[in-house]
């Protein structure tokens, strides 16, 4: 990274001023050593963040006694690891370690199953916060985004890096949980500055830097570059970012392909991608995993109609319905199943759902044991289009109404109020 030069912000007082004396300087006013200061703190505009570990970091919010305690959210030993807090990824665990390697790895853990609902609304209200600062937020998942807050100037008083330090200190203190920042000039820079520093971070990476930064690094942290493309650079000599920057784009091809001219793009520091405010769902899905393998449809179906349930929950939260439906399956020898059906009337009624995955449900139960099922919603449409109904089908509006208030009950009440007997059938 650059030198320490260049205006000092403390992250803690959020005071602003000259780079304190010393090889680790230190705020003069509160002594924290939490500072801000880069050559080009101020003339950059893209940033990445990303909520530090943030199932876990939600839960511990929500019970302080589990603050010092390793928490892993995940379900069943059969499961596989969601997230883990920074203390449990201190003994090794991983998100998505099959939960029963990180119980062996930290056996005092403290296992949470998610809740995603909870975990959505707290999602929403730092997203909300970060269209305060600009309207340029590209969602990413429930917990990162990227922001353009280029010519915000003005707006804010300040610079998007010391804007974007306030904000740090604001999702801190109303929120309840820390996020991490990266600031550069481009996407894919922002991204790898965040990861640099986590938790409770903020990297930057400045265009006078970027060449040789990215020269050291592994092919790895580029976009797009999985395990499988790795090996395959690192049987032609290409390990390091800078390996790519030094071959010719003709040979690049050979190995590469039609990623060549990109990565070779990356490799310089470049990234015209701009951030887009608008990232619509391809699909709502919802799957879980069985602590022993399930053969038996009369078992398989009630799962299915809990499921469907999140599903559909889930639809009404986004505002959008689906028009397809997909089944998904992993055999005890972990072969994936995917079976769909396309073509129906707009939905976000669990009911609707679980009736059209069902003969798929029929089809695959062979004999085959199953380790995971799920279903999602796809060709997406507004909300507003749903479960209309029309002279054929004239008991979508009762239905609707039926679904609506066993959802007004569970939000006063939780969701176990009211249960349909299918959803009991395999509880014993």
């Amino acid at each position: 990274m650059a030198a320490s030069v260049g205006p000092y912000l403390c992250r803690d007082c959020l005071r602003d001023g000259p780079v304190p004396s010393g090889a680790r300087p230190r705020c003069p006013h509160c002594g924290s050593p939490r500072g801000l200061h880069h050559p080009e703190r101020d003339a950059l505009g893209v940033a990445h963040i990303d909520c530090d570990a943030f199932y876990a970091a939600v839960e511990k919010r929500e019970n302080p006694d589990l603050a010092d305690k390793p928490v892993i959210i995940g379900g069943g030993r059969r499961g596989v690891v969601a997230t883990a807090c920074y203390v449990a990824r201190i003994y090794g665990v991983r998100s998505a370690m099959p939960m029963f390697k990180a119980l062996e790895a930290c056996p005092d853990a403290v296992v949470i199953r998610p809740r995603m609902a909870l975990y959505v609304e707290v999602g929403r209200r730092i997203r909300e916060m970060m269209r305060e600062l600009t309207p340029l937020v590209e969602p990413i998942s429930i917990d990162e985004a990227f922001l353009d807050l280029g010519g915000t100037e003005r707006l804010h008083g300040a610079s998007p890096a010391v804007i974007l330090a306030r904000f740090a200190a604001r999702v801190e203190r109303e929120v309840g949980v820390s996020i991490s920042v990266g600031l550069s000039y481009s996407k894919f820079l922002a991204k790898i500055a965040s990861d640099r520093d986590k938790p409770r971070g903020f990297s930057i990476i400045g265009r006078e830097e970027a060449v040789g930064f990215l020269a050291g690094q592994p092919v790895g942290i580029l976009p797009g570059i999985g395990k499988v493309a790795q090996e395959r650079l690192a049987r032609a000599g290409i390990r390091l970012i800078g390996d790519v920057a030094r071959r010719p784009l003709p040979e690049l091809m050979r190995v590469a392909g039609n990623d060549a001219a990109r990565l070779l793009a990356f490799a310089r520091g470049e990234d015209s991608r701009p951030v887009k405010p608008e990232r619509e769902a391809k699909s709502v899905s919802a799957e879980t995993t069985f602590d022993e393998d399930i053969a038996a449809r009369e078992n398989l179906e009630p799962v299915l109609w809990r499921l469907s349930e999140k599903v559909a929950r889930r639809l009404k939260a986004s505002g959008v319905a689906g028009r397809a439906v997909t089944l998904k399956l992993k055999t005890a020898d972990f072969r994936l199943r995917t079976r769909s059906v396309s073509g129906l009337a707009p939905t976000q009624l669990a009911g609707r759902l679980y009736a059209a995955a069902l003969p798929l449900l029929a089809a695959e139960c062979d004999g085959s044991a199953f380790r995971l099922i799920g279903i999602g919603a796809s060709d997406l449409t507004e909300a507003a289009a749903a479960d209309l109904g029309d002279l054929a089908d004239t008991g979508v509006a009762r239905e609707k109404s039926r679904e609506s208030a066993i959802d007004r009950l569970r939000e006063r009440f939780g969701d176990d109020i009211v249960s349909r007997g299918l959803a009991l059938r395999d509880k014993k």
